[in-house]
């Protein structure tokens, strides 16, 4: 799990539209993708109740109507998208990833923040889910960069990005509010180059020079 208190398309009715699931090995066709909507809301809540002793102290979700209702519209703004990671079988919820912070022009970047839930943890979904949104960021959305920020203890989360190929690009000291305290924390990257079979159009934001 990476850090989230808790975008450019992809945001249509009740449910959201799914994107179509990746194939091969790594799993990415055991889960699909879609964004979160309000109609979300009773299974999303009941979710990250049962998940509280796997979420703290890394991870701090929604937890009342309210705040679920905030966190949508948050997600609804053109430079966030959550997404959820659904079983392919049942359409149930086994986690989300969040792009963040989405800049264009030059930079082209988006910050993730992604947790799995209690019931399906620990079985490859957000492994699964991760790889299928990193496609989905440099094809569709595309950007040429996504960043973790990840605190050092948080072992599970660093594992993850392994797999799904991000690199290591340092430590910053005392980077975000987490728990009561600013925490350091690591800095792990992937860029569109890193990833086989993706060749995206430039974003029509970044400069020709």
């Amino acid at each position: 799990m990476n850090d989230d208190d808790g975008a450019e398309g992809g945001k249509t009715g009740a449910a959201g539209a799914a994107i179509p699931p990746g194939r091969g090995a790594d799993g990415a066709d055991r889960v699909t993708l879609r964004p979160l909507a309000p109609g979300d809301q009773d299974e999303f809540l009941e979710l990250v109740a049962a998940s509280r002793e796997l979420h703290h102290p890394w991870v701090r979700l929604p937890a009342t109507p309210q705040e679920f209702e905030a966190y949508v519209d948050r997600y609804a703004r053109p430079d966030e998208e959550s997404l959820l990671i659904c079983l392919r079988g049942t359409g149930a919820i086994a986690g989300i990833v969040n792009i963040n912070s989405i800049i264009r022009g030059r930079f082209q970047n988006g910050s993730l923040a992604y947790a799995a839930f209690a019931p399906t943890a620990g079985q490859g979904y957000l492994t699964a889910g991760l790889r299928l949104v990193v496609r989905h960021a440099f094809t569709e959305l595309r950007l040429h960069r996504l960043e973790a920020q990840i605190q050092p203890g948080n072992h599970a989360s660093i594992a993850l990005v392994r797999r799904a190929g991000f690199r290591h690009e340092g430590c910053s000291p005392e980077l975000l509010f987490i728990d009561g305290a600013w925490r350091d924390h690591e800095r792990w990257a992937i860029t569109s180059a890193m990833v086989d079979d993706v060749s995206p159009e430039p974003h029509p934001t970044l400069p020709e020079r």
